[in-house]
């Protein structure tokens, strides 16, 4: 692994232990070189997925990328790191176990929203105008809308109606 500091190749790995229920491989390294400590992360692939863009051009899936649009959305909010961890994960085992090598970004957008809805209504709303493209305020206002009934239906339920 290459130091992120000093480019150096020769890391070495000083702690290993479990993360997200055992799914992922916490590693704590150090170079040599320089001194630096960092941490990786090691998961299992079961595929290779490629990403089909609205313009057609077709791209690797980068896990990363889809952590910081997600990181984005919830840019000052108070959620759990973990919380939003597991939630990527989920969503790319979900694209992974899906069958299809190549995923539309409709697809993945309709993951992260459907995770986002669970997890907070503000980021859900950011991530929604950017993906749902929003012209004017009325948009906003539909989603508020779709929200608003979604947290009736939990009200009627936990009120017996």
């Amino acid at each position: 692994m290459r130091c992120p500091y000093c480019q150096s190749e020769d890391t070495q790995v000083k702690d290993s232990r479990p993360a997200e229920d055992g799914s992922v491989i916490r590693r704590r390294r150090i170079c040599p070189v320089c001194g630096g400590r960092f941490t990786t992360f090691e998961r299992v692939q079961l595929r290779e997925l490629m990403v089909t863009k609205k313009s057609g051009r077709h791209v690797p899936f980068d896990r990363d990328k889809l952590m910081r649009s997600v990181e984005v959305a919830l840019r000052k909010r108070n959620v759990d790191p973990e919380r939003v961890e597991r939630a990527i994960s989920g969503i790319v085992r979900q694209l992974e176990s899906s069958g299809e090598p190549e995923i539309s970004t409709e697809q993945i957008g309709h993951l992260v929203m459907e995770a986002l809805k669970g997890i907070d209504d503000i980021a859900y709303i950011r991530f929604a105008s950017v993906y749902r493209n929003f012209r004017n305020a009325s948009d906003f206002h539909d989603v508020i809308d779709e929200l608003s009934d979604r947290d009736g239906d939990k009200d009627n339920i936990k009120n017996g109606r």
